[in-house]
């Protein structure tokens, strides 16, 4: 068990830093039975003796944010001393990418005093390291992708031929493609595992279950085992395969994705119950290997969670000149297993009647109705937790939310067991933001900025709102929505791999420049996204982004295209409807927290209508509200706030102090002078 670590420090500790030929003070008060484990921000209290520019508050923060101090837990019969600082249940993606993040975190610093080496973490797993997405999941899906791939290459004699390539015949050794597949897996688990042991994370083995407030107990099931505390606990448990009530599942000839992966046989006819993104990526494998599709779609459309545009092309390329049919409006209502040398036996239900429709017979069939959380066991009614659909709920900043709506203190879920968007890196995110705020950092993550892809031949891609999501949301706050789009034909680097067929599609703001969400179907579509991802994230308008400089020739120049052919109305010279300025301010606050502090107390607000002069408000009280007209060409706040008060930029010091030493009776004027924003 580790031993808590004491330091005591005397009553005048004076800290001193020098920083730019600066020496700034800082005071503490008495620090007494500091440990290492289990320690809060709360117990230390900063008096600044003097305060120069905004490197003082920097060090200020510095030292709140790293140093990690003692702690009393709020909630009742907590523990008061603590085994780990972090307890992860769960070492899939999510679990495994907090882990990391929470002992490299501070790794490295030196305050005088104290060497911290991050948090002290532990991470508990009852099966395998990486959790579904390395062992039974998208990596190896995407080992056997890359054969699929190859293999439709070989096979499209039109396309070799085209490129002066001539191929007599092309097949492959299914066991030598599962045995891929496999050692794939095998290696990235690997990986994993020695990653954590290098940075000294523990590895409990067993199932966690949680006995209490800060207290987690582990081991085998339907033994004792062990229990642990810690200041923070993370749920990371994942999720398994939905399967639907009336389907039976032998692992055989009915299977799910984690039996497919394993590449046991390849039927020559399969159905595959759903056509999302498993059920695409499963049907390019098959069908590349010789099989016959059938998709059976609960909804009226194949491919339903892609935009429709999207779909529609998907369809035509993925699904209609391959061996793929497909019934749509109907459910699988009962699935009988191959047995005695009779077929697989599906029974057809139209989704609107709900009556029988039509019997299929096939060699076998794939279950890729979605996944479900696994949160059974976890020991939520010793915290009067109760899940939704399986789900833990969650607030934005992944807290869990009990019975009774309050926050749970000190628990946190994330990833596919909280059900708020069901991908590994949005785990792995998730996991981080989480350690973010366990470290005394709040931050909120924005899962419009995370993105998607289905690994088919040709990839779909995608992030933000698809096209009827954002014509919804314009609907609700009243604004307009444009689209752009280019085509994968006009791109030199696509014409000369011959691979033509592809789209990009932009929905954006044209009042504002704001990117709403981006659509990619084509080759490496994938890798394409994160362009428009990294931009979501970070707010960067259309006018900012279509000047960034693709190099040519490159796929990447599709998405230059897609953005410079947007046309949005700030280029033009109109006037933007009401937006609301202290909407963008905390947009800003949300992607760049630490620059933008001493604005945050202004809340502004702008009226349509173009001006020739900026209008400024006197005698307005710190902290108040006030309206302002202004022109359309200071809207976007990087411009000015971002280049003004980014740490690190060569005038911020001077800036950030003229602001605050009119704090007392701010207006707009003063702003103008400080350097926040310049007259049109």
């Amino acid at each position: 068990m580790h031993s808590p670590f004491v330091l005591s420090l005397s009553n005048c500790s004076v800290l001193k830093r020098s920083h730019r030929n600066q020496i700034e003070k800082l005071s503490f008060t008495p620090l007494k039975n500091l440990r290492f484990c289990g320690l809060r921000n709360e117990i230390l209290a900063f008096e600044f003796l003097k305060l120069n520019r905004c490197e003082t508050q920097r060090v200020r923060n510095f030292l709140r944010n790293k140093i990690v101090a003692a702690s009393v837990a709020e909630n009742g019969n907590a523990p008061t001393s603590f085994d780990y600082d972090l307890v992860i249940i769960g070492a899939g993606v999510g679990g495994h990418g907090a882990a990391l993040h929470a002992v490299e975190k501070a790794k490295g610093l030196v305050l005088s005093l104290l060497k911290l080496i991050g948090l002290k973490t532990a991470i508990i797993e009852g099966d395998v390291i990486g959790g579904t997405c390395v062992n039974r999941g998208c990596v190896p899906s995407k080992a056997l992708l890359a054969v699929s791939g190859r293999m439709r290459e070989l096979k499209n004699e039109h396309h070799l031929k085209a490129l002066g390539i001539q191929v007599s015949g092309a097949g492959y050794d299914r066991q030598a493609v599962a045995d891929h597949a496999n050692n794939l897996a095998s290696k990235i688990r690997n990986n994993l595992t020695n990653s954590l042991k290098a940075l000294g994370v523990d590895i409990l083995t067993g199932v966690g279950t949680i006995t209490g407030p800060q207290r987690v107990k582990y081991g085998k099931v339907g033994f004792s085992g062990s229990e642990v505390t810690a200041r923070d606990i993370i749920i990371a448990t994942g999720s398994v395969p939905f399967v639907p009530r009336g389907i039976e599942v032998d692992g055989k000839t009915v299977i799910t994705s984690d039996h497919a992966l394993k590449l046991e046989f390849v039927p020559e006819w399969i159905a595959i119950v759903g056509s999302g993104y498993i059920g695409l990526e499963f049907s390019d494998v098959y069908t590349a290997l010789g099989s016959e599709v059938t998709f059976i779609e609960a909804l009226d459309q194949l491919m339903p969670g892609f935009d429709p545009e999207i779909s529609k092309l998907a369809q035509r390329i993925l699904v209609n000149p391959r061996k793929i049919d497909y019934h749509t409006g109907v459910f699988a209502t009962k699935i009988t297993p191959a047995k005695d040398g009779r077929p697989v036996v599906i029974e057809l239900t139209d989704a609107k009647t709900k009556e029988v429709k039509d019997t299929l017979e096939v060699d076998a069939a794939l279950i890729a109705t979605g996944r479900a959380p696994f949160t059974n066991g976890l020991g939520l009614e010793n915290i009067n937790v109760l899940t939704q659909r399986g789900f833990i709920p969650v607030d934005e900043r992944m807290r869990v939310v009990d019975a009774d709506g309050n926050l749970v203190p000190h628990l946190y879920c994330i990833g596919d067991a909280n059900g708020k968007m069901m991908l590994a890196h949005a785990a792995s995110a998730q996991g981080i933001s989480v350690v973010e705020q366990v470290s005394g950092r709040d931050h909120v993550l924005n899962h419009l900025s995370i993105p998607a892809a289905c690994f088919t031949h040709p990839e779909i891609s995608m992030v933000g709102l698809t096209e009827p999501q954002a014509r919804e949301k314009a609907e609700k706050e009243g604004f307009e929505i444009s689209i752009a789009k280019t085509s994968f034909k006009a791109n030199t680097k696509a014409l000369a791999e011959n691979e033509g067929e592809g789209l990009a599609k932009l929905i954006y703001r044209p009042d504002n420049g704001e990117i709403l969400g981006v659509h990619i179907f084509g080759m490496h579509a994938a890798d394409l996204i994160h362009e428009a991802s990294n931009a979501i994230a970070l707010g960067t308008s259309i006018q900012d982004i279509k000047f960034a400089v693709h190099a040519h020739p490159t796929l990447s120049e599709v998405l230059d295209e897609l953005f410079k052919s947007a046309k949005p109305n700030v280029f033009e010279g109109t006037t933007a409807p009401p937006v609301s300025l202290e909407d963008h301010l905390n947009k800003a606050l949300r992607c760049n927290k630490d620059r933008f502090g001493c604005l945050a107390a202004y809340q502004l607000s702008c009226k349509s209508g173009q001006m020739s002069r900026w209008d400024p408000v006197q005698n307005l009280d710190f902290g108040s509200r006030f309206e302002c007209r202004i022109p359309i060409q200071v809207l976007d706040l990087r411009l000015g706030i971002r280049s003004r008060f980014g740490v690190g930029c060569r005038d911020h010091g001077r800036g950030r102090s003229r602001v605050q030493s009119r704090m007392q009776r701010p207006n707009l004027e003063s702003l103008i002078k400080a350097g926040c924003w310049g007259r049109d």
